[in-house]
């Protein structure tokens, strides 16, 4: 075995592999527009880079397993399909390594962000405790700090009136009623008391009759819980979108590779048959 043959073709395919990557990301970078209407189609670009990535590994696996079946040594005495089992293992051996320091390159990579993350997080939490410390003294020394929506929606439950006030404030209305739609719809419905309440202020601030109110009330809260459901379906299918584009790459990305290793060792036989013709 040939190693510094096989080292030797493992680099060159690593080199020439990133080199047309960085040339197919930039190629991609040209084509595409992020104004509608205007450069290649998203199903456009990703069979263009399926494409790329198989001619990628094409040529840099076929030049690294030719390059390292030249650079072997002449086997004397050796048997025809020996000479054959041993330049396929050579051009095989190629892609191997090659593939094994891309792996290796990507896992470290993959490692840096992770741990990226992990003090990203670290510094979030960190300032979350900070400010909930902060928050904890300004309450013991009597400041007073915003509450959260439930807590606002709990406090407009305590200060509610039977009648609203026609000539109050419209946006502490406005602001109430949003809560009390909020509220309805991280529950699901809305209870009788706050379609009552909120038909009141409705009334009060508009003028509306009661009856109109509440169907207002109604329409408002089915429309919202409508856009909510809609939402939540073009999210799950985003996400299902990207699974199966994640999917498809994943499966191209193994195909590749399995002609990549082909073509190395194709390559390598017939870099070491020209070896042997010329010595």
């Amino acid at each position: 075995m040939s190693w510094a043959a096989v080292i030797a073709g493992a680099v060159i395919a690593s080199a020439l592999s990133f080199m047309l990557l960085s040339g197919g990301a930039g190629l991609g970078f040209v084509a595409s527009s992020p104004w509608s209407g205007e450069g290649a189609s998203a199903m456009a670009l990703g069979t263009g880079a399926v494409i790329w990535m198989i001619v990628t590994h094409i040529i840099s696996f076929g030049v690294g397993g030719y390059v390292a079946g030249r650079l072997r040594t002449k086997w004397v005495g050796v048997h025809t399909d020996e000479t054959y089992f041993r330049d396929t293992a050579h051009g095989f051996l190629v892609w191997a390594l090659s593939a094994a320091i891309s792996g290796l390159l990507i896992g470290s990579a993959l490692v840096s962000a992770a741990a990226g993350t992990a003090r990203a997080g670290a510094s979030l939490v960190a300032g979350a405790g900070t400010a909930a410390a902060a928050a904890a003294g300004q309450a013991a020394s009597g400041e007073g700090n915003r509450a959260g929506m439930a807590t606002e929606y709990l406090a407009d439950l305590l200060l509610r009136s039977e009648q609203p006030n026609p000539a109050g404030e419209p946006q502490a209305a406005r602001a109430e009623l949003g809560r009390i739609i909020a509220a309805s719809l991280a529950k699901g419905e809305v209870s009788v008391d706050d379609r009552t309440y909120a038909a009141r202020v409705i009334a009060a601030q508009t003028g509306i009759d009661p009856p109109t109110a509440e169907r207002r009330v109604e329409d408002v809260v089915d429309r919202a819980r409508e856009a909510a459901q809609q939402a939540e379906q073009r999210a799950r299918e985003a996400a299902d979108a990207a699974r199966k584009a994640a999917a498809a790459f994943a499966l191209w990305a193994f195909a590749s590779m399995l002609i990549g290793a082909f073509v190395a060792s194709w390559m390598a036989t017939i870099g070491g048959r020209s070896r042997d013709a010329i010595a």
